[in-house]
């Protein structure tokens, strides 16, 4: 199912309505559709939609895209040289020469150095996922 981030709550409570109609007073099915209605509408009169926004997204995204390499190296030189630059940030993930690297603190506390950390696309390629 494909997420769609500008969900309108209102036509979603629409729907609801809608569905509800069709089962008795008092059934499960009932009581379901009211609660999650209810539990939509006081997100969104609580201000928490964004966040709800954020947290409905999780459920309908892969892993895989959850992962952010936030810097690309052609040569693991490179990569060493932007460490001492001071941009860096503790946890960052970057790639280096098609291979995954987490920036962690160096034991002594002076700098940073990095971990290899396969990113997705790696395991992908060495696992990959079993075909139904």
């Amino acid at each position: 199912m494909k997420y769609n981030p500008h969900f309108d709550v209102d036509s979603v409570l629409d729907i609801l309505r809608g569905v509800n109609e069709k089962y008795p007073e008092g059934s499960p099915e009932d009581e379901a559709l009211r609660i999650a209605a209810v539990a939509l509408f006081y997100v969104r009169e609580t201000q928490k939609l964004e966040d709800y926004r954020e947290f409905f997204r999780s459920f309908y995204t892969p892993a895989i895209d959850y992962v952010v390499v936030s810097q690309t190296f052609a040569t693991r030189e490179e990569a060493d040289a932007w460490l001492t630059t001071g941009k860096t940030r503790e946890g960052e993930l970057i790639r280096v020469a098609g291979q995954g690297f987490q920036v962690i603190s160096r034991r002594n506390g002076q700098g940073f150095e990095l971990l290899r950390t396969p990113l997705p696309e790696e395991l992908m390629k060495k696992y990959p996922p079993e075909s139904e």
